[in-house]
């Protein structure tokens, strides 16, 4: 809205709008718009070709938000004339550079919502903090993301990477608008978020005469007992979890102690089962939910508690496998999947969705190329 003693501008009609990346330093605005130029007192109105260039670079605010401003800003409007209209052609020019800096206000707020605190349990959040301002290149916009996790509100120490993770170079050229890349590193530290925050604490119970949980197990220690005595199942992390990727596919490693004994006054072990590992399909954790394969448990040894209780000499070892493995193998799967069924929130930009997902799972690493679409604002 310029208005000077002798002329204003009564219209704007913007022609052109785009965006370039400029490699190792930041992005180019550039707009083409037709103004209409009324003299004062009324007259005639004159329309002049504008031609903006404004140079864009990001920057790391004091809160540890990436922020877009302007290093240069050149207008141009057609025509020459007098002094006077020298003078009012600089301020017009100055009040555009003005207008140009606000058109960033949007993008901006759009930017710091990259860090907001995503849930993950009621308890868990997930948050993406960058690390450093963006990388131009003329492959694309590189921006590395450190991942912090709080229980209950307190910022967790994650186990330390083993070696520092960077983008990978891709093998061809992707059509995808962005492409995003998590380290095995990254579904490690959210494993043991998840364990810190009690996520995974598993209990099954089950009873002689009502053995939905844990059948056949329930029918056959019920047999010691004269009396319905529930046959109860505990689960209890070791260590920490930890994921390795392989070209393809993946393994969740877990490190539990299973166990087994009967209530309901005090519980009284009478096994305990060790589970090593589990397949494990992340693939699903960037399409909305992680989720563990069911079925049998490879590399579960067992061995007698301490306090058997006569088990051990009324069980012998086939037969425990055969009432274990099954029970551990359907309702350890059942218990990590319903705690990751409502997967994990990618970092994203508000407004922004994800389309277009396909995953692909590597050495170490996986990769997610997908599309962006920005939402419509309505009002």
């Amino acid at each position: 809205p310029f208005c000077s003693s002798r002329k204003q501008v009564s219209s704007v009609n913007v022609s052109r709008l785009a965006l370039a990346l400029v490699p190792h330093a930041g992005l180019r605005l550039s707009i083409d718009a037709d103004l209409g130029i009324s003299s004062a007192p009324p007259a005639s109105k004159v329309v002049k070709k504008l031609s903006i260039l404004a140079d864009l670079q990001v920057e790391m605010n004091l809160e540890g938000n990436m922020e877009l401003v302007t290093s240069s800003c050149k207008p141009t409007l057609e025509g020459t004339g007098s002094s006077t209209e020298e003078v009012e052609r600089w301020s017009l020019s100055f009040a555009i550079c003005l207008d140009v800096a606000k058109l960033l206000l949007s993008p901006n707020q759009r930017l710091f919502s990259l860090t907001t605190q995503f849930p993950i349990t009621p308890t868990c959040q997930v948050q993406y903090v960058p690390l450093a301002v963006p990388m131009f290149s003329e492959q694309g916009i590189i921006i590395s993301l450190q991942t912090t996790f709080q229980v209950a509100g307190i910022p967790i120490p994650l186990p330390v990477s083993p070696v520092p993770f960077s983008m990978p170079e891709p093998a061809s050229s992707s059509p995808s608008h962005l492409t995003l890349a998590f380290s095995e590193h990254f579904y490690t530290s959210l494993f043991f978020a998840l364990e810190i925050a009690g996520a995974f604490n598993m209990t099954f119970v089950g009873s002689a005469h009502h053995p939905e949980t844990t059948a056949p197990l329930s029918w056959q220690m019920g047999s010691l007992f004269q009396e319905d005595v529930p046959v109860i199942l505990q689960a209890v992390f070791r260590s920490s979890p930890r994921v390795e990727l392989e070209e393809g596919r993946a393994a969740l490693k877990l490190f539990l102690t299973i166990h087994v004994g009967a209530g309901p006054a005090a519980f009284q072990s009478f096994l305990s089962v060790s589970v090593v590992s589990v397949p494990w399909e992340p693939a699903k954790c960037a399409l909305g939910a992680c989720q563990v394969c069911p079925g049998s448990l490879p590399s579960v040894p067992w061995e007698p508690a301490k306090c058997a209780l006569g088990a051990r000499r009324a069980l012998g070892d086939a037969v425990l496998q055969e009432m274990f493995l099954p029970t551990i193998g359907r309702e350890v799967p059942a218990q990590l999947n319903e705690v990751l069924s409502e997967g994990i929130f990618l970092p994203h930009i508000s407004g922004f969705t994800y389309t277009d997902l396909s995953v692909a799972i590597h050495r170490d690493y996986v990769l997610v190329p997908c599309n962006l679409q920005l939402q419509e604002r309505l009002g």
